[in-house]
């Protein structure tokens, strides 16, 4: 009783805020929840509390820890609440394990409700500064990263500081040559779109966001997918989906085409083209079409999604054509499609060495993707990316490469049983990964592969973005010596999720209870260590802006930690073992002049960084400008590696207000001739990276066929005594 009195003060409170605000800033309906959602919660927690690799009791201290993640992850960077708003749903803090036990979310969602009055209010008092403009030539600057900073304790300290970003958007599309005409209209649009989508947030939503704070409480990599969220997850595991193959954007209200995927129903039909704005959406020819201008994106997509061979109508306003222009219908049969964008890539790269060349063939995998169903069901041709990766090899030796490397960075994982039988494409039969349960039993996944596709100078590129499946794959090359781990210390994940879904447990007749992933196990390396917090640790090491306190698991506060257990059976091959000096000495001569620029951006990186304040002078931003671009064509001029260096750090980990060769857009504000150009040229640019990696190998092949021949075939001296009663690991395991 006293939770329920507690949340109707709390609403009465917003309901007197609303009513004092100026005309035209109503706000979005109060969501409630849904009564699936709170038999959700309530299941989940049964479900964790048994089966979870770390038991957490859900009582007082949890709920204290739901609050604050709860906080940190509607308002990260503390710039919609204010202190006396945290005051006033801290009598929430002690409550939110009773809300999920006692299935009444009340509490929740007036927590969500708040944030979604607080979003509303700041940006319709960010439109309201457009009217009066700027003056940039004060000297103040504008603190852009907020998260470790108290709350703010007024709200005019709120307005001051959606002055300070309002005039940092205004100065960031000034510098990029706009007028003052066409930035209020830029940023009055941008505004006004965020209030639309404040305003389209759902019950799903607001659910799924307190139920990730629950499950992260409990370990980082604990997760609730709401049935959309779970779709959406599936498709990327398997990478494919039933539609239409259009990828869609929203813009200005419109579900607009922004590329066909080659092969699709839509490529084939000739019907639709880039820039084409969906308005409608019918099942089937004679059915009723549905408007859609307006909606959510995933909305509109989920309409266009469906059974296989089934038709959907799309009502089309041609891209050339005005608001008021002539629609045209056109029906499509939805067919399965294939994310190929997405799957495991070749290329072949050159190396000069003395007077002839060596050939690095190069296979780029952004996921350890695996068609759980497709494999369950038999299908003899399911999506994955080990046996991708095995028809990939197979091109690549056919194109006699002296070398492969496998470049897992910025892949955060998927399958385990991916990782296990890409291992074994490289070292053939025997144990890859341990893998310790809630009960401490551990059990070894092992390669079956009788048959080693690739037994040639090898070497895997990984970065901080390189989690879990990578780390087994990485960890496995290095343990056995199979090949070079080249690069930066991987994340440090080393834990196995499992999928659950909560409509299956209650044998639920329609989706509606969303499904979980969890953690179950922690893996350990065959030498008996783990990734855990450590990662995995390069041959050769590459420079990085990557700061381990803020980037990882080891920047996480709770964490699992670091240990260790027994090794299993296995023997190394150590023929790199002898040529690791001279490779280091090589690629150390090389990376005097190579690096020098990308050092560079890694130390500007570490001081905007720390600086973490941007000037709102606008001489001083042309200044600082200036002298960056200088730099970096300096760079570009003097040592031809350069390029690459700025696509792979700066442009894509500087924070966004840096003011480096910014436009000062948004994705969906600027065209969609130029968001092609813009991908084309990041595909295009040099990756200073990727060539030194390419370079050790073609070392390393050199060293193996000193005459110029081609590189020498490693015979691998590798018997493991694998444990034959573990079989493989969770082969549905996701990491």
């Amino acid at each position: 009783m006293k939770r329920k009195l507690l949340w109707l003060t709390l609403a009465l409170a917003m309901a007197a805020q609303a009513a004092t605000r100026e005309p035209g800033t109503a706000l979005p309906r109060e969501l409630m929840p849904l009564q699936q959602q709170t038999q959700a919660a309530h299941l989940a927690a049964d479900v964790l509390s048994r089966y979870h690799y770390k038991a957490v009791p859900l009582d007082d201290a949890m709920s204290t820890k739901i609050f604050d993640r709860y906080l940190k992850a509607l308002d990260p960077e503390k710039i919609f609440f204010v202190q006396t708003d945290i005051d006033r749903l801290s009598g929430l803090r002690g409550t939110l394990a009773d809300a999920i036990l006692k299935e009444d979310l009340s509490g929740p969602f007036a927590i969500f409700n708040l944030y979604v009055q607080r979003a509303y209010e700041r940006l319709a008092d960010a439109r309201s500064l457009l009217s009066d403009g700027f003056d940039f030539q004060q000297k103040e600057d504008y603190q852009y990263e907020r998260e470790k900073e108290p709350w703010l304790t007024s709200a005019g300290e709120m307005h001051d500081l959606w002055r300070k970003r309002v005039k940092n958007d205004w100065l960031r599309l000034k510098l990029a040559g706009q007028d003052d005409k066409a930035i209020v209209q830029t940023l009055d649009r941008r505004y006004n779109n965020a209030l639309k989508r404040i305003g389209q947030l759902t019950s799903e939503d607001a659910f799924q966001a307190f139920m990730n704070a629950y499950t992260t409480a409990i370990e980082p990599h604990t997760n609730y997918f709401g049935p959309r969220a779970a779709e959406e997850f599936d498709i990327s595991m398997k990478l494919s989906l039933v539609g239409v193959g259009a990828v869609l954007a929203e813009i200005d209200d419109f579900a607009t085409v922004r590329e066909l995927m080659p092969g699709g129903p839509a490529a084939l039909s000739h019907q639709l083209k880039v820039g084409d704005r969906i308005v409608g959406v019918a099942q089937g020819e004679k059915a009723a079409m549905t408007d859609v201008v307006g909606w959510r994106l995933d909305d509109t997509v989920a309409l266009i999604r469906g059974a296989a061979d089934s038709t959907v109508v799309l009502d089309v306003l041609p891209a050339n054509a005005g608001p008021d222009g002539k629609h045209r219908l056109v029906s499509l049969i939805r067919k399965k499609i294939t994310l190929e964008d997405q799957s495991a890539k070749k290329s072949v790269l050159t190396v000069a060495e003395g007077s002839g060349t060596r050939r690095i063939g190069v296979i780029s995998l952004p996921a350890f993707y695996q068609d759980f169903a497709a494999r369950e069901k038999g299908d003899p041709n399911f999506k994955s990316a080990s046996r991708d990766v095995a028809r990939l090899l197979h091109e690549l030796k056919a194109e006699k490469v002296d070398g492969v490397l496998v470049d897992l960075r910025d892949n955060g994982g998927g399958a385990m049983d991916e990782a296990i039988q890409l291992t074994g494409l490289f070292v053939g039969k025997g144990p890859v990964v341990q893998e310790r349960g809630v009960k401490g039993n551990i059990s070894v996944g092992s390669s079956t592969k009788e048959q080693i596709a690739w037994n040639g100078p090898l070497g895997v590129l990984i970065n901080r973005g390189s989690a879990s499946a990578s780390e087994i794959f990485a960890a496995a090359i290095q343990d056995y010596g199979r090949g070079l781990v080249i690069g930066e210390r991987s994340f440090g994940k080393g834990t196995v999720q499992t999928m659950v879904d909560l409509d299956q447990i209650t044998e639920h007749d329609k989706a509606g209870f969303g499904e979980l992933k969890f953690t179950i196990a922690q893996f350990f390396r065959i030498n008996g260590g783990t990734t855990q917090l450590r990662g995995v640790t390069p041959d050769i090491s590459f420079p990085t802006a990557a700061k381990e306190a803020d980037f990882g698991e080891s920047s996480l506060d709770n964490a699992l930690p670091w240990m260790q257990i027994q090794a299993v059976d296995y023997s190394a091959a150590n023929a790199l073992g002898a040529l690791e000096p001279t490779l280091l000495t090589r690629h150390d001569a090389r990376v005097k002049k190579t690096f020098l620029c990308l050092e560079d951006d890694i130390a500007e990186f570490t001081f905007q960084r720390q600086k973490n304040l941007i000037s709102l002078n606008e001489a001083e931003r042309r200044q600082e400008r200036d002298v960056r671009e200088a730099r970096l064509a300096s760079c570009d001029v003097n040592a031809g590696t350069a390029k690459g260096a700025r696509e792979n750090l700066l442009t894509r980990k500087l924070p966004r207000n840096a003011g480096l060769l910014d436009d000062g857009l948004q994705p969906s504000e600027r065209s969609l001739a130029a968001e092609r150009a813009d991908k084309d040229a990041r595909k295009s640019a040099r990756d200073t990276l990727l060539e030194e990696a390419v370079n050790i190998l073609g070392d390393e092949a050199t060293l193996l066929a000193p005459k110029g021949g081609f590189a020498a075939r490693q015979t691998l001296p590798i018997s493991p005594a694998a444990d034959k009663k573990s079989g493989e690991a969770v082969c549905r395991g996701v990491c």
